[in-house]
């Protein structure tokens, strides 16, 4: 199952990426004064407020602040008094645009440092009082029709196919959690034992048909008509990934097995023994989750088996305010039970739910690594800022999944009514999914 990676194609037109660059609010202000003794005490109100964490300040003109009860592991510098107020107005959006912007800097490891933050104010926040709830609270979700879908995905997605060829893995460029069978695969192993899982679980053999909902760089249809013999139809509205996709199947001799369309998953037709989606539920918006399930429902035939794959919540939340406007505009993470909605609508019965949230962790840990790694040829394309951008969106998912604030659902099922189903799930497992020789 080895697979041989595309030869690297030029570096577009740095004109073109700087189109889709991050709109970041970049004013600072000279710290031209001391700062004030109430200030000293917005720090350490803002600190207990966000459970204790061990972090000391040091503010623009020197003066450090250490944590009230715990040994400091970190230091955050804040370059202007301005900084200090829009971190304690809504910590939720200002940490991640100051940091960007490089007027909060860190010493220490940062997945490290999100990873105490999260616990710290998981704890703390029990005990908040509602004003404070409030004022911190993160927006509802950017809507998720279909013009507006196109729009959110061109935000994230249509970086550059060569930005995300920077850091992810080199096999089937793939943008969603890997499966590690053994902790110390590499990241190629990992995400194509992710495909193979998933084709596993779907129960696929030659001459089915399949519909995929949202492909990514169309790696996991390549890899379905390739070792398994299937056609499939791959909705994706981003225009980029689809220039890739199309590329790729072409070049491996697919094309004949795989159909990439540039269109809205809402608008598949026809009807398939597979439904797949791998990492789009985050961007469909839980309004729309009863219709996509009328969607499944009609393109699923009578024995069919469907997989969904998604960033979840352990109870309902709204994504974090920084992400869900600098990097993944219109994004939601469902609860388990929001998830399971889409079942219960279609009248579906569910087969098997995995989590795979360390997965997941680790996943990021290796983009992370190849990130920074390539982090001087990112800032050439872009700018430092945005650099410093996605390093903190990668070092915070680290930590979201570490720390249970996120999870990793993947969710078989199928009709009410279907008995061609097998009596264990064991053949799953006979053999490893990670493939040998990569």
């Amino acid at each position: 199952m080895a697979q041989s990676s595309a030869p690297k194609p030029p570096l577009p037109d740095k004109e073109q990426l700087q189109a889709n660059i991050l709109r970041l609010p970049l004013e600072h202000r000279s710290p031209d004064r001391e700062p004030h003794s109430y200030e000293r005490w917005l720090i350490n109100k803002l600190m207990r407020m966000a459970g204790s964490p061990p972090i000391r300040f040091q503010l623009w003109n020197g003066d450090v602040i250490e944590p009230d009860s715990v040994e400091p592991r970190f230091t955050l510098y804040l370059t202007d008094p301005k900084a200090l107020y829009s971190l304690v107005a809504n910590p939720n959006l200002a940490f991640g645009d100051l940091y960007a912007a490089g007027r909060l800097e860190i010493d220490g490891d940062l997945p490290e440092l999100m990873e105490s933050l999260y616990r710290a104010i998981h704890s703390a926040r029990q005990k908040w009082p509602r004003w404070l709830d409030a004022l911190w609270r993160n927006h509802n979700p950017r809507p998720t029709g279909i013009s507006e879908a196109k729009e959110n995905i061109h935000h994230h997605y249509d970086l550059g196919n060569d930005f995300y060829r920077l850091w992810l893995d080199q096999a089937e460029m793939q943008y969603t959690c890997a499966y590690y069978e053994q902790a110390d695969n590499t990241l190629e192993q990992a995400q194509l034992a992710k495909l193979e899982h998933v084709c596993r679980k779907l129960r696929l053999k030659p001459g089915m048909t399949v519909a995929e909902a949202g492909c990514g760089w169309g790696g996991l249809a390549r890899y379905m008509a390739r070792n398994y013999g299937v056609t499939v139809h791959a909705y994706n509205i981003s225009r980029e990934q689809v220039r890739y996709a199309r590329a790729e199947a072409e070049r491996q001799g697919l094309e004949h097995l795989v159909t990439y369309v540039e269109d809205d998953y809402r608008n598949i037709r026809g009807q398939f023994d597979a439904f797949v989606s791998v990492g789009m539920l985050e961007h469909v918006g839980k309004d729309h989750y009863p219709a996509l399930s009328a969607l499944i429902s009609n393109c699923l035939k009578p024995g069919g088996l469907a997989l969904l794959h998604s960033i979840g919540r352990n109870r309902p939340m709204l994504m974090n305010a920084w992400i869900e406007k600098r990097i993944f505009p219109g994004a939601y993470p469902p609860s388990i039970s929001e998830f399971l909605q889409i079942c219960e609508y279609g009248d579906f019965s569910v087969l098997d739910v995995e989590n795979l949230r360390l997965h997941y962790a680790q996943t990021l840990t290796h983009w992370l690594d190849n990130f920074t790694a390539s982090q001087s040829q990112i800032t050439d394309l872009y700018d430092e800022h945005f650099t410093r951008a996605w390093r903190l969106y990668l070092a915070g998912s680290i930590a979201a999944f570490r720390t249970g604030s996120l999870q990793l659902f993947q969710v078989v099922f199928t009709h009410g009514d279907n008995n061609q189903l097998p009596q264990s799930r064991q053949d799953l497992y006979t053999f490893p999914a990670t493939p040998e020789g990569i």
